[in-house]
């Protein structure tokens, strides 16, 4: 819904908020970074903030009409900005193609584009864009969204339970989130055993019988 939603890219939030609060929006930007730290959703999100008559902080109001419309969807085109997701599959003709309009972009276009693989974008594109790199987001920031989501939905989750979701998502939010549903599976409990199981990992004390057995030369163990 805002940049806030956006859990450990401050630092690419505050700069973008901080461009439309003054009215200082680049023509291209290039969201980098691996797969499920927020690079479309802030890229919606500036879609929607650069086509209101009436940003809050930086953000989109999400109420007037044309914002409701670019948010649920049932808008089919938003003109002033164009979101290019994964654009590292482009061919080197499209490339081309597309550098001219970067070379002289029209003045009520934004080109917005978001990449796991920034090695495969050409020095040419890349050059005419800000960028902006997004991070592995930490185990806490996800855990404590975690939480923060769970809560909104009326679920139990227990702190272990969510400090492990945070550990298998490897920094990325999208993957953690779509563990938690998998854990919830119905339920409005969450523990650390339920993770385990849905998720079919030994346990902490699984391991360490096996590794104390090993250790003792115990082979019936």
């Amino acid at each position: 819904q805002a940049f806030e939603d956006v859990v450990g890219q401050e630092h690419v939030v505050e700069t973008i908020k901080n461009q439309i609060i003054n009215k200082k929006i680049s023509h291209a930007y290039m969201f980098t970074g691996t797969r499920g730290t927020g690079k479309t959703t802030c890229a919606k999100i500036l879609a929607r903030a650069v086509n209101c008559d009436d940003p809050n902080n930086g953000n989109p109001c999400n109420k007037c009409d044309t914002r409701k419309g670019i948010l649920n969807g049932s808008l089919p085109d938003v003109y002033e900005v164009y979101i290019i997701d994964e654009v590292h599959m482009l061919s080197t003709q499209a490339f081309n193609a597309l550098l001219k309009t970067l070379e002289e972009p029209p003045e009520h276009i934004i080109f917005v584009f978001a990449t796991t693989e920034i090695n495969k974008v050409p020095q040419t594109i890349l050059s005419r864009c800000q960028r902006f790199d997004f991070k592995r987001i930490n185990v806490g920031d996800i855990a404590k969204r975690l939480k923060y989501v769970a809560e909104c939905e009326k679920i139990k989750l227990s702190d272990s339970a969510a400090h492990l979701i945070a550990k298998l998502a490897d920094g990325a939010m999208r993957d953690a989130l779509s563990v938690l549903d998998r854990c919830i599976n119905g339920s409005d409990t969450v523990t650390l055993e339920t993770v385990e199981n849905t998720v079919g990992i030994c346990s902490y004390d699984e391991l360490s019988a096996a590794v104390t057995a090993i250790a003792d030369n115990d082979t019936a163990a």
